[in-house]
């Protein structure tokens, strides 16, 4: 893997969660920039690594000059070795680091060549730098449509569109090696932050496909469903309502208010879709009279979907995700007990429990040595500077 900054390094992850060797290359020096992240705002402060540990677990670390004449050799013997290949360099930069699929598959014409874009590989834009926040946020459409009537657009969790890229490019992987178990040929996929966000808004932007006119921004007081919207206990609690019109029957008795199944606004499903904003109302004065608890346990008992808008620190402690195994230990990581894992789960397959993402350059002798590298070709490559020294491994941690 020879990537940075998260969605590549992540799909890595995933994969070796599930028991790939996965070797990440990063260059001498401060190595991948994510070695950073947690440390800059607004990345929550705390004394672990936490971001580095989450894209980088499970992997043997190497530092390399690729730029190097020796740097290319490297990579031409662990393209040799290896199944995958992910980058997520911009074309003309991979391509001078002799990465381009064309020369890497002539290295190795089985190996499945992976890599994401900004913006995809053809098309005007299709060389402009790309970030989640850019791509898969902004120019898919989803920032504009995920926010209520009259607010600005905002700054959504950054990562969040990485992450979920990094699920697009392990699943066309997956789908590679498959293809190759059945052909025995190697394949180039991948795929972009663009890509996955407007797959993320398919719902708004296959209907503007389809020429269907947009509904106004979400507005809490004049919902199209009273029963889909954000309400407030008295302990200043905000849950999300997620029921059917038809459902209300047992809202009402749920809320103590069965009086309202016979008010005419609310009489049937199209007096309520015509009465939403009334309705809504009616709610938030019922929803605000009692604390989060009272109503966790009326909602639960009558069967009506709701969520909890917890923040990140009470999902971190939700114990819903540990007895699910979202959240699992660490082991190794300094100031680190534990991380999120993979979404994906093999029943009946173990996952390689989550060790230490690697330090700079960790695994350098190790690799090269099982590369077919002498003890005195890895001296000479570090006396050339193509793999950096050993204090120079432990400046750049």
């Amino acid at each position: 893997m020879i990537a940075s900054f998260i969605a590549a390094p992540a799909a890595a992850t995933m994969l070796s969660d599930f028991g790939a060797d996965v070797i990440k290359v990063e260059p001498p020096g401060l190595g991948d920039p994510q070695r950073l992240l947690s440390s800059v705002p607004p990345s929550p402060a705390a004394p672990g690594n936490y971001s580095w540990h989450l894209a980088n677990r499970n992997k043997r670390g190497m530092s390399v000059d690729l730029k190097s004449e020796g740097g290319t050799e490297i990579l031409k013997r662990l393209v040799q070795w290896a199944d995958v290949v992910i980058t997520n360099f911009p074309h003309g930069t991979r391509e001078a680091l002799h990465l381009g699929y064309e020369e890497v598959s002539g290295w190795n014409p089985r190996v499945i060549y992976a890599d994401i874009t900004g913006f995809g590989d053809t098309g005007p834009d299709a060389r402009l730098p790309g970030f989640d926040l850019t791509a898969f946020w902004s120019r898919s459409g989803l920032l504009a449509a995920t926010r209520d009537a009259g607010a600005p657009p905002t700054a959504p969790v950054w990562g969040s569109g990485d992450y979920t890229t990094a699920t697009a490019i392990y699943a066309a992987i997956t789908t590679a090696l498959y293809h190759r178990e059945r052909t025995g040929r190697g394949a180039n996929v991948g795929t972009s932050l663009l890509a996955t966000g407007v797959w993320a808004t398919g719902t708004l932007v296959s209907a503007a496909l389809a020429g269907g006119k947009p509904y106004e921004l979400h507005d809490r007081n004049k919902p199209v469903n009273a029963m889909t919207n954000p309400y407030q206990s008295a302990d200043d609690r905000w849950f999300m309502l997620a029921a059917k019109q038809s459902v209300w029957p047992a809202v009402a008795k749920a809320i103590g208010r069965s009086d309202l199944l016979e008010d005419p606004r609310f009489s049937d499903a199209k007096a309520i879709g015509a009465n939403a904003g009334a309705l809504s109302n009616v709610l938030d004065t019922e929803f605000r009279s009692k604390p989060l608890a009272h109503w966790k346990a009326a909602l639960d008992e009558a069967r009506i979907p709701y969520g909890v808008v917890q923040t990140p620190e009470e999902a971190a402690e939700d114990p819903q995700l540990r007895a699910a195994e979202i959240v699992v230990p660490i082991e190794d990581a300094a100031d680190l007990e534990y991380t999120v894992n993979n979404p994906i789960t093999l029943r009946g397959l173990d996952r390689v429990p989550a060790r230490r993402a690697p330090e700079h350059g960790e695994h350098n002798d190790e690799v090269l040595a099982q590369l077919g590298f002498s003890v005195d070709d890895i001296a000479a490559l570090r006396e050339k500077k193509v793999i950096p020294t050993a204090p120079e491994q432990e400046t750049a941690k």
